[in-house]
């Protein structure tokens, strides 16, 4: 009965509990909580979000790794030899890559006006999901323009590192999509929304629907980039035709295919609506 027994452990030191089914609201609320700490604490007024796919690769890897495959057609023969639909693939991910150089120049131009804004590098940050393709695209822009940048990643059954352009301080992982969501669009001043697959459709869609349904009461311009393949994709005016949304609901995003434009675009709507 002498023996020296251990202090049981507090609740909310216990890991047991709070990754259990029943620390869920306990979960939820630190997925708000600290990001709003840690966003207040730098300084963070809002963002400029840019959604778009992981896939994305530089235009420089992705005509390397055509040239090499282009070279092994020409050269080997049999198991070794690369196939059609691998070459055709290659080429795609050559078109697709404009993309990534596209992302990283406008947010290199919205860093640049931001310097000038009241609050300075603390103004418009950018802000992606902080992992590969255009998020990485949007994240290396605002770094090589001598700005932060903020990374809302999310963890997932298969690894995704958070890009090495996110500063350490703005690097955050959820586990919730509706609370990454949430941070997203809460501090948000516009969305500008890159060639993307289910998870990029998905964030437009919300966005759209949120805009749609009046919850988003702010003025915030949503930008779709990139006509060839958003054409492709998604046939707006047949969703008009068939009668299922507006043809004022078309108003809800802009369309643009160059970055100089998207930026006059931006620098128009949100010098007018919060006279920036």
């Amino acid at each position: 009965m002498n023996e020296t027994r251990k202090a049981p452990l507090k609740a909310y030191q216990n890991p047991g509990f709070l990754h259990g089914k029943d620390a869920r609201l306990v979960r939820i609320l630190s997925e708000y909580l600290e990001p709003a700490s840690r966003l207040k604490w730098q300084h963070v007024r809002d963002t400029i979000v840019f959604f778009g796919s992981a896939r994305v690769l530089p235009r420089d890897i992705s005509e390397s790794r055509l040239e090499e495959l282009q070279k092994r057609a020409e050269t080997e023969k049999g198991k070794g030899r690369p196939s059609a639909q691998e070459i055709a693939r290659a080429e795609q991910a050559v078109l697709l890559s404009r993309y990534y150089d596209d992302a990283a120049t406008l947010a290199q131009l919205i860093v640049g006006w931001a310097k000038s804004l009241d609050g300075g590098l603390k103004r418009l940050l950018i802000c992606s999901g902080g992992g590969p393709g255009i998020m990485e695209a949007a994240n290396r822009g605002a770094h090589q323009a001598g700005g932060q940048s903020i990374g809302f990643s999310i963890s997932l059954p298969f690894e995704q590192k958070i890009n090495p352009y996110v500063p350490e301080e703005l690097a955050f992982e959820f586990h919730y999509f509706f609370m990454r969501k949430f941070w997203f669009v809460y501090p948000a001043k516009a969305l500008i929304i890159f060639p993307g697959g289910f998870g990029t459709l998905d964030e437009a869609f919300e966005v759209l629907t949120l805009t749609q349904t009046r919850k988003i009461r702010k003025k915030m311009p949503v930008l779709i980039y990139g006509s060839e393949y958003w054409n492709d994709i998604i046939d707006f005016d047949a969703m008009v035709r068939w009668g299922t949304i507006s043809p004022q609901d078309l108003k809800l995003m802009h369309r643009c295919d160059d970055p100089y434009e998207a930026f006059e675009l931006l620098k128009r709507e949100l010098t007018r609506v919060y006279k920036l």
